[in-house]
């Protein structure tokens, strides 16, 4: 894998596709004040660009965190399931809320220069 960073900037690229910088903004308030599953619950709420921005996140996770996360979306509430996975090691649930924080904040800038250009 490349660099941590360098690959939240391409999730944030994204994001930026995605969603524009309100949502991004909102999203990284609930993911800094309520946490991961407040996040994901979240972007459940926001119907379609929620979900796809909530998939790209959770193939993000898995693929940074080595765990098998995508197998989890076939379960019911699969949020839950997801973040109880990765709060088996405190370390993992504070890593992966890192990366997303820093992905989000990458994607607003995006969106922000997308919406000036």
């Amino acid at each position: 894998m490349e660099n941590l960073d360098v690959e939240c900037a391409k999730l944030g690229e994204e994001l930026a596709e995605l969603a524009d910088a309100k949502l991004l903004t909102d999203a990284l308030a609930v993911l800094q004040e309520q946490g991961l599953y407040a996040f994901f619950l979240y972007l459940k709420v926001q119907k379609e660009k929620g979900e796809k921005i909530k998939e790209l996140c959770t193939d993000f996770l898995e693929k940074t965190s080595g765990k098998n996360l995508l197998s989890l979306k076939s379960q019911p509430g699969y949020e839950f399931e997801l973040v109880k996975t990765l709060a088996a090691n405190l370390d993992d649930l504070l890593f992966a809320r890192d990366l997303l924080l820093q992905a989000i904040m990458y994607g607003r800038y995006h969106a922000k220069v997308k919406k000036e250009a």
